[in-house]
């Protein structure tokens, strides 16, 4: 494509590129995750994953090749553009690598909203939910916060004929998934959204054995801070409390994925046109926040940031399944809007921000 400055290697596998145009600032970024998910694609279309159990089921393939597109409408126009245009490649956005670091938190890291500075990012995510030609967002909290948490609930085992010299940790185990419920229900103000799931429990090696440990993991979803540190602080006391009522211990670790994802209002209200004049008016629609969580939210907290969801529903030709599922697809009509809506948010940008009058001196 000509584009000559390219950094690659940072955070794991993520590669950086700049283009830039008649002048050296500002600088906007353009974000794209590439990773998969662990599971087994069910799609049956001719480019389906070769890697038994590993899956774009979340649309990635599809971010890296909307940027690699809005790269190349970007270097055939880079004579007009008043700035420069970071392209942010991110990998491990659904999790770091075991034993590693990754995602937009390590990108940070590693200096990618700096040298240049970056004034601005933006980033698409393609929406199953929404038909093919729709654009979706909303100023403030769009995604949630997520943490992960890890309960060892620690009994005595004991012959399954003979419970009474044991101490069970798969009933108390069950027991604080059920007390769990709790907290979105009677624990938190019902007015602020809350998800509590447990999404692994592991435990026993035998059918008539009652074992010594079980162990669940699971997420939690929250939309504002102090919310979350009710939620945390909860989970903790039931699982300790609801344990030891049994004679058993629990140990709770959690791992904080990442903050809410919240776009910048002032900046969307800046860019709306830009959706408008792409999408048209009639497609660019206010979503609801979403429960779902992004790591795009480390450059948000950091920069200005508009995290916008793409149409790709299309019932005609089966793209109608959820992300995370074997069978998710998209409308693939959809990437050529995608990559024309990326290039035209950084030009517009920079545009807008070399014409913005200089704040009054003093």
């Amino acid at each position: 494509m000509g584009i000559e400055e390219i950094r690659t290697g940072v955070a794991g596998h993520g590669v950086v590129a700049l283009v830039r145009g008649r002048a050296a600032s500002p600088t906007v970024a353009l974000r794209a995750d590439m990773d998969a998910l662990p599971i087994v694609e069910k799609t049956g279309l001719p480019f389906a994953s070769r890697n038994p159990g590993v899956m774009h089921a979340c649309g990635h393939d599809a971010h890296t090749a909307m940027l690699l597109g809005a790269a190349r409408i970007l270097a055939e126009i880079r004579p007009q553009l008043p700035g420069t245009v970071k392209l942010i490649f991110q990998p491990a956005e659904e999790s770091p690598p075991v034993g590693g670091a990754g995602g937009a938190r390590q990108m940070v890291k590693e200096n990618v909203l700096g040298d240049p500075a970056v004034a601005a990012i933006f980033a698409l995510h393609v929406n199953p939910d929404l038909p093919t030609g729709k654009v979706g967002c909303r100023a403030g909290a769009i995604m949630a916060a997520a943490d992960h948490f890890r309960i060892t609930v620690t009994g005595k085992q004991s012959h399954g004929a003979m419970p009474w010299l044991g101490v069970d940790p798969i009933v108390t185990a069950a027991e604080i998934i059920l007390a769990a419920q709790t907290i979105s229900s009677r624990g938190i103000d019902a007015r602020k959204p809350v998800v509590v799931s447990i999404g692994v429990i592991h435990s026993g090696t035998a059918w008539n054995i009652i074992p010594a440990e079980a162990v669940m993991e699971g997420t939690i979803r929250t939309h504002e801070e102090a919310v979350r540190r009710q939620v945390l602080a909860q989970l903790d006391r039931i699982a300790k409390h609801t344990a030891l009522a049994h004679g058993a211990a629990a140990e709770v670790v959690f791992t904080s994925y990442g903050p809410p994802t919240k776009n910048d209002p002032a900046l969307l209200g800046r860019m709306k046109s830009t959706l408008i004049g792409v999408a048209g008016a009639a497609n660019v629609v206010e979503l609801e926040p979403f429960m779902g969580s992004e790591d795009f939210a480390e450059y948000a907290q950091r920069v200005p940031g508009c995290f916008i969801f793409l149409g790709v529903r299309n019932e005609a030709i089966g793209a109608v399944h959820p992300l995370h599922t074997p069978q998710m697809v998209i409308d693939e009509a959809a990437l050529p809007l995608g990559a024309r809506l990326l290039a035209t948010l950084a030009l517009d940008f920079l545009a807008n921000e070399v014409s913005r009058p200089s704040p009054p001196a003093g």
